[in-house]
C-alpha cells in the first residue's frame, strides 16, 4: 500500500480544530503530531492552507443495484460518493429483488467488493413475512449495519404494516432498527381528498398528501413500540417540526436508545422551492413549508437531531419528467452533501466542527462502526482534504451519478474536495476518481 505524510493541515476532529501532521501507513493512521519525520517510502502532501477531516459516513443511500441499474449502480454512486468526501455508505434494501434474505444481502456485498472505492454496508430488509430470516442478523450483528423497516410505503413497495411482525422485530432485534416513518392510512386519505378536488394534481400537492401528521403519527407509533420493547431505534429523514418533540437532547448520544436523522435536502429546500425545481425535489417524506426547515436547523444545532445524511435516491430524468402522480420520489445528493453543509459553515449557520460531528462522528457512534469516523491513531485512514477557499461549480460534465443530473447543477459551492482517502489510498484527487477499489466491508463493535 501507499504511505502518506500529510503536512500541516488544519485538522477538524472531535470538536477541535488544530494544525498537525498525519502519517498514514498500511491503510491506518499511524501518527498524529507536529513535525513528523518518516522513512523514504512515503509520499508527502503539502497541506498548508487546507483542512483535513474524517471521511463522511452516510447512513442512508439508495444505489439501486441489483434490479434498478438503469437508475444507478453501486459502482457509479460510490464513485460519486468519494468525489464528495463520503468514504462510507450504508445502503438500503428496496432493490429488485429486495434484500430480504442473507443470500441476497451477500450478493450485494459481493458486487461492492468488486467495484466500490468507498467502504460499504447494506441494511437487511424487513417485510411482513420475513421476520425469522431478518432476525438472523443477531448472529451477524458485527458485520451488518442494521435492519430497515418501511413503516410507510416509498420506492420499492416494502411497506411493513403487520403489527405482529413489527412487535416480533422490535422485541427481538439485537441491532439497530432504522425506520422510514409515514402513516399509510393518512397518506391514502389525503390523496383521495386531493384527487376529489383535482384529478391531475401537481407537485405542490406532495406536502399536502404526505403531510406533517402522516410523519408524526408514524414516528410516534414507532417510538412507543421501541420504548415498550427497549429497542435500539433510529428514525430516518425527520422532516417536520412536530416530530421533534418525540426526541431528546438530555443525554449523551452513546446512551440514547432512540435517535434521529435529518437529511440535507430537508435542511436546504422548502415547499417554496417546488416552483423552481418541480419533481427534482419530490421525495418521501416530502419537503414541507419553511417553518419545518427552521425547526430542523434548531434541533440539529441543539443535538435533538443526531445525524446528517442524504437519502441519496437517483431516478432517470425521464422518470422524473412524468406527471406528478407517476414521477418517482428521490433526489441524488451524495456527491454534494458535504459541500452543501460547508456552504452553511461559510454563512455562519453551523460550525465546521459541528458538521464533522454530525456527518462523521455521530454515525459512527449510532451504528457502533468499528475504527472509522474519527482521525485517531490506529483507525482506518478514511480522510477528506478540503480547500475551504476554492469554489466547486456543478456542471453536467462533473456530475458522476448514473442518472446524470442534480438539483445543484449550475450552483457554485464555496469549498472543494481536494483529495479523498479510503483505507489509506487516495481514491479521488484533481477532480478525478481513480480505479483503486479501496473500499472495505464495514465492521461493527457490537
Amino acid at each position: 500500500m501507499n504511505n502518506y505524510l500529510i503536512k500541516n493541515p488544519l485538522i477538524v476532529n472531535e470538536g477541535k480544530s488544530f494544525h498537525a501532521d498525519v502519517y498514514i501507513k498500511n491503510g491506518r493512521i499511524e501518527k498524529i503530531g507536529s513535525n513528523i519525520n518518516v522513512e523514504a517510502d512515503c509520499t508527502e502532501i503539502n497541506a498548508d492552507g487546507l483542512t483535513l477531516m474524517p471521511g463522511v459516513i452516510d447512513d442512508q443511500v439508495h444505489f439501486r443495484e441489483p434490479g434498478l441499474t438503469h437508475k444507478a449502480e453501486i459502482k457509479t454512486e460510490s464513485r460519486a460518493a468519494v468525489a464528495g468526501g463520503t468514504t462510507t455508505f450504508m445502503e438500503m434494501p428496496n432493490v429488485k429483488p429486495a434484500s430480504l434474505t442473507f443470500d441476497l444481502l451477500e450478493q450485494k456485498y459481493a458486487i461492492a467488493d468488486k467495484c466500490s472505492p468507498a467502504n460499504y454496508s447494506f441494511f437487511m430488509g424487513v417485510s411482513n413475512d420475513n421476520a425469522e430470516e431478518a432476525l438472523k442478523i443477531n448472529e451477524r450483528k458485527h458485520e451488518v449495519c442494521g435492519l430497515k423497516i418501511f413503516m410507510g410505503s416509498s420506492t420499492g413497495n416494502m411497506l411493513v404494516d403487520n403489527y405482529v411482525t413489527l412487535e416480533n422485530i422490535f422485541s427481538n432485534s439485537e441491532v439497530l432498527i432504522a425506520t422510514h416513518c409515514e402513516r399509510e392510512g393518512i397518506i391514502t386519505s389525503n390523496l383521495e381528498k386531493v384527487l376529489a378536488q383535482n384529478p391531475n394534481p401537481d407537485i405542490h400537492a406532495h406536502p399536502i398528501i404526505r403531510d406533517v401528521d402522516a410523519c408524526y403519527e408514524s414516528s410516534f407509533a414507532a417510538i412507543q413500540l421501541a420504548r415498550k420493547k427497549n429497542t435500539r431505534l433510529h428514525i430516518l429523514h425527520i422532516s417536520t417540526a412536530k416530530e421533534l418533540a418525540l426526541f431528546s437532547n438530555m443525554m449523551p448520544l452513546e446512551e440514547k436508545r432512540i435517535t434521529a436523522e435529518v437529511c440535507v435536502h430537508h435542511l436546504h429546500f422548502t415547499a417554496d422551492d417546488y416552483a423552481q425545481y418541480g419533481h427534482q425535489i419530490k421525495c418521501n417524506p416530502a419537503i414541507k413549508e419553511k417553518s419545518n426547515k427552521e425547526a430542523l436547523w434548531k434541533a440539529l444545532l441543539d443535538d435533538t437531531l443526531d445525524i446528517i445524511a442524504t437519502d441519496h435516491a437517483p431516478h432517470t430524468w425521464g422518470e422524473k419528467s412524468q406527471d406528478y402522480l407517476k414521477a418517482p420520489s428521490g433526489v441524488p445528493l451524495v456527491q454534494h452533501s458535504l459541500l452543501l453543509m460547508l456552504d452553511y459553515v461559510k454563512q455562519g449557520k453551523i460550525s465546521v466542527e459541528k458538521v464533522v460531528e454530525k456527518m462523521c462522528h455521530t454515525p459512527a457512534i449510532c451504528f457502533d462502526v468499528k475504527e472509522r469516523g474519527y482521525i485517531r491513531e490506529g483507525y482506518h485512514a478514511d480522510l477528506v482534504l478540503l480547500d475551504l477557499k476554492k469554489n466547486t461549480s456543478v456542471t453536467k460534465e462533473n456530475i458522476l451519478y448514473k442518472c446524470a443530473w442534480s438539483p445543484f447543477e449550475g450552483h457554485s459551492f464555496s469549498s472543494s474536495v481536494e483529495k479523498t482517502f479510503v483505507n489509506g489510498e487516495v481514491v479521488y484527487e484533481n477532480g478525478e476518481v481513480n480505479n483503486l477499489l479501496a473500499g472495505q466491508r464495514v465492521l461493527f463493535d457490537r
